[in-house]
């Protein structure tokens, strides 16, 4: 039995994986479980072979679309879902094209025009559905928030919903770019939360976007992501603060330039547990995290009741808070006369209420505190202390073990 076919027509439903067409005359080809279709090729048309093929129902997102094409090169390829197109990328020699991932249980429509070099064109068309996700994998959580001005020293926070197997396949996908370029690397710190450092700071006053194009990622087994997720948000002025625990001042810089100091009072130290001094303030460049007005602190993160002895419980306002292990900057009315010259506090910095009120409206969250002074170093992972950690050391902790750059 004999079939005719013609320039620009579907085929190839019987083609595993593939619709292979070709620009035909008038002759046909032979049918049998498939369609054969060599024979009816006009002289020198091109031929056109796109994967996943026409019908096909559980196509691998992590495939994505390829076209391929021998006898000319591509002229235009397009890729649609739900009406809207699909990013892709054709080869150097224009003979290849290759979508991104695409979205598990979703239909896609596909048309491809190649050219010969005589100017003899083939057209294909195929449509075909993707298999749907037994597990999704989903971005959850992002810092820092949508459109938020924030620090030089700023780390990008994405959390996911569900333990992610393929490290690699998910980190290829995340892409951060900002308006001046800069070179930073992703570290996993669980099999949920990766994150994103640059070997040194921001520059200031800049846009920052993360593109998370997770949709079609395999990240473990029968598990896909099933949505991208996109966040921006700027870089605002450099706020540098430092401070010494021996000399009892806080300087703040903005954009290189001091524009304010005051005296405080570090921890005092005496509390020894497991061989650290727990009342010592720690020393490293640490971030400002959050705002609390006000804050609530009490004894209980040593294992102290507030009405014990040696507790304590005491609402505290204006407090920056820049670890985890409590530390913050913040107004104390009563250890003024302690401030500039005597360490008295838990570990927190302890400041006059108008500076420490002046910073808790100054300050963006990722602002680098450096503090020296003390024998007790701040740990890499206490809060938000990355930079605490070699750059070296931190690109090791990536999935892909190599920095990018944000240009």
């Amino acid at each position: 039995m004999q079939r005719r076919l013609s320039a620009g027509v579907r085929a190839g439903a019987g083609l595993a994986g593939a619709v292979l067409v070709f620009a035909t005359a008038c002759s046909g080809g032979e049918e049998g479980d498939g369609v054969t279709v060599g024979d009816t090729a006009e002289a020198g048309a091109p031929q056109v072979v796109v994967t996943p093929g026409d019908g096909e129902g559980k196509a691998k997102p992590e495939d994505g679309v390829q076209v391929k094409v021998t006898g000319g090169t591509i002229q235009q390829v397009t890729v649609t879902r739900k009406g809207k197109p699909v990013e892709g990328a054709l080869t150097g020699d224009k003979t290849g094209w290759k979508s991104r991932t695409l979205l598990p249980g979703s239909a896609y429509q596909v048309s491809a025009v190649a050219v010969s070099p005589k100017g003899k064109t083939t057209t294909v068309q195929a449509s075909f559905r993707t298999l749907k996700a037994a597990n999704q994998l989903r971005v959850v959580d992002v810092v820092p928030n949508a459109g938020e001005k924030v620090g030089v020293g700023m780390p990008i926070q994405v959390t996911f919903n569900q333990p992610v197997k393929d490290r690699e396949a998910v980190e290829a996908a995340l892409e951060v770019k900002s308006t001046k370029p800069a070179t930073g690397a992703w570290r996993w710190l669980s099999d949920t939360q990766v994150v994103f450092r640059t070997e040194k700071y921001w520059q200031a006053n800049q846009k920052v976007s993360l593109k998370a194009k997770i949709g079609g990622v395999k990240s473990g087994a029968r598990t896909y992501g099933v949505a991208d997720f996109n966040r921006s948000f700027r870089i605002g002025d450099e706020h540098i603060i430092t401070a010494s625990t021996k000399t009892h001042k806080l300087v703040v810089k903005k954009n290189g330039v001091k524009v304010k100091s005051w005296g405080i009072s570090a921890g005092r130290g005496g509390r020894v547990v497991n061989g650290v001094d727990t009342y010592l303030t720690t020393s490293g460049v640490h971030l400002t995290m959050g705002k609390e007005n006000p804050a609530i602190m009490t004894s209980e993160w040593m294992g102290v009741k507030p009405d014990e002895p040696g507790g304590y419980k005491e609402v505290i306002p204006f407090a920056v808070r820049i670890s985890d292990s409590g530390e913050y900057i913040h107004s104390m009315a009563s250890t003024v006369w302690a401030q500039g010259h005597q360490n008295v506090s838990h570990g927190c910095l302890n400041s006059s209420p108008a500076a420490a009120q002046w910073f808790y409206k100054f300050s963006y969250r990722g602002d680098p505190v450096i503090i020296k002074g003390t024998s007790r170093k701040l740990q890499w992972n206490n809060g938000w202390s990355y930079y605490q950690m070699s750059f070296a050391s931190w690109v090791k902790g990536g999935a892909l073990d190599r920095p990018v750059t944000t240009g």
